[in-house]
């Protein structure tokens, strides 16, 4: 089995796990060693879809609708709860869990919803870097693990190395201009319609390459790259980041 199938059967398992478990509860740890979040009786959120590989616009950032929390607290034009006013319907939220939901609450919605949310996508990174841990880079690339950045700098800290890693690969889609970093990547679990082309100044091709096995492939992007494209190949990890 290629391991762009298994990329997508471990979100999936993930997700699928979550949604019958609820929470595990990965979130930050209390001065006295036991986690601390909103009481029992805060409404669940059911888990959100999984969204196939993300393709990117110019800038290099995903396109589309992201997983992983209410539709509604990722809408900047609702006013938004003010950090004083955060509070649960019973118990405390802890530091780290307060600063999370700093500027993410709108009015009107509990939340203990929200911090759920976020808690989840520390679960399923936690799943997927039990599965593999390539797969957990690349779905945090893709977007398929939506919003980590806050989640992981707030609530599970231990995979902040995940994200510092996801910072510097690339989705499917086209990069141009800062957006590019020379070095050497790979993409771990391609689909077996994987394909790249580096252009360099006034369009011309530095290198192009296409791989139809699903296994992992390799390039190197030069400082000469202007854009870079790829499609089917789900996304490029840097080679040699620190692991």
């Amino acid at each position: 089995m290629r391991r762009a199938a298994l990329a997508g059967a471990a979100v999936a398992f993930a997700t699928a796990v979550l949604a019958a478990c609820g929470s595990s509860g990965d979130g930050p740890a209390t001065a006295g060693g036991t986690p601390s979040g909103p009481a029992a009786s805060a409404p669940a959120v059911p888990a959100p879809a999984v969204p196939g590989p993300a393709v990117t616009g110019p800038s290099g950032a995903p396109v589309g609708d992201p997983a992983g929390g209410p539709e509604d607290a990722e809408t900047p034009d609702l006013p938004k709860v003010p950090a004083d006013e955060i509070t649960p319907a019973t118990g405390t939220f802890s530091k780290p869990q307060k600063e999370y939901l700093t500027d993410r609450v709108p009015r009107g919605m509990d939340p203990a919803a929200v911090l759920q949310t976020g808690q989840e996508t520390c679960d399923r990174l936690r799943y997927l870097v039990k599965a593999d841990r390539d797969i957990a880079v690349a779905a945090v690339v893709t977007g398929e693990v939506a919003d980590a950045e806050p989640a992981v700098a707030h609530l599970c800290p231990r995979h902040q190395d995940l994200v510092d890693e996801a910072a510097l690969g690339y989705p499917d889609g086209t990069h141009t201009g800062a957006a590019l970093r020379p070095g050497r990547y790979r993409a771990p679990s391609p689909t077996k319609d994987c394909a790249w082309r580096l252009t360099g100044a006034k369009g011309k091709e530095l290198a192009a390459g296409s791989s139809d096995t699903g296994r992992p492939v390799s390039l190197t992007v030069p400082a000469s790259a202007t854009a870079f494209t790829s499609t089917g190949c789900y996304a490029w990890l840097p080679e040699g980041a620190t692991r």
